[in-house]
């Protein structure tokens, strides 16, 4: 392994996320270097979108520390951390059914400097521009997540927070969707995915933190993960 260590971009430190009455994180630590991507494997409902939606502040009350390049944002409000340059892809996607392609692309504000224009969006994502006059309903699944990344690119964000973007989706779509990880990685994003297709995230991330219960239960950096088959598939409950 190389000795160079990215410059951090994100710490979380003792992190504690709650809904209401329901205490769901119970002190998470992770960092993520600038330009890696870095996955939160684990059962459904053991905290992984949690820890998503906590950085962007969109749980009932959170405590701890979340940095972003040494900036504490636990205080902040969403659209404060939002412009640090952070992009959140929700499970859900949020593409407006009732507006095209290209008015979906157009919507969001930008939040950065260095967002990718909509020629650079559709040389990105070819299947966006064949479509770009059809309405949200008639896209498929494929091409919601594709619209649903491209638009966060355009914001200008460089910290990208993809949550299950290959869930139900064909597995030519999931490989284009690799593909994709793999260029915005080699133009210096850095993305933090949640995924259950753990055969997906294998190949693309630096290494992976396993979420259980709220916590951090394991930390498997790349080059250990042929030894960790075994110790995941309990995790993971394959």
């Amino acid at each position: 392994m190389s000795g160079f260590e990215p410059k951090e971009m994100l710490c979380i430190k003792g992190l504690q996320a709650f809904y209401e009455e329901s205490h769901i994180l119970h002190g998470v630590d992770l960092t993520v270097g600038e330009g890696e991507v870095v996955t939160l494997l684990g059962r459904n409902g053991s905290g992984r979108t949690t820890i998503l939606k906590s950085i962007m502040g969109l749980v009932g009350r959170r405590n701890g520390s979340i940095q972003i390049h040494g900036v504490e944002t636990i205080g902040m409000p969403t659209h404060k951390i939002a412009r640090l340059g952070i992009g959140y892809c929700p499970e859900e996607r949020g593409i407006f059914s009732n507006l095209t392609v290209e008015e979906n692309l157009l919507l969001p504000l930008v939040v950065k400097d260095g967002g990718m224009s909509v020629p650079e969006l559709y040389d990105m994502f070819p299947n966006l521009q064949e479509r770009r006059f059809s309405m949200g309903t008639r896209l498929s699944g494929g091409e919601q997540q594709m619209l649903a990344m491209a638009r966060i690119l355009r914001t200008g964000a460089k910290l990208l927070l993809l949550d299950e973007i290959t869930e139900g989706l064909a597995p030519v779509i999931v490989q284009t969707l690799g593909q994709l990880i793999g260029q915005l990685k080699s133009r210096g994003f850095t993305i933090v995915l949640v995924e259950q297709n753990f055969h997906f995230a294998a190949d693309l991330a630096d290494r992976h933190y396993v979420v259980d219960r709220g916590v951090i239960a394991d930390l498997i950096p790349r080059d250990a993960l042929a030894s960790s088959t075994e110790k995941l598939n309990q995790y993971l409950g394959v």
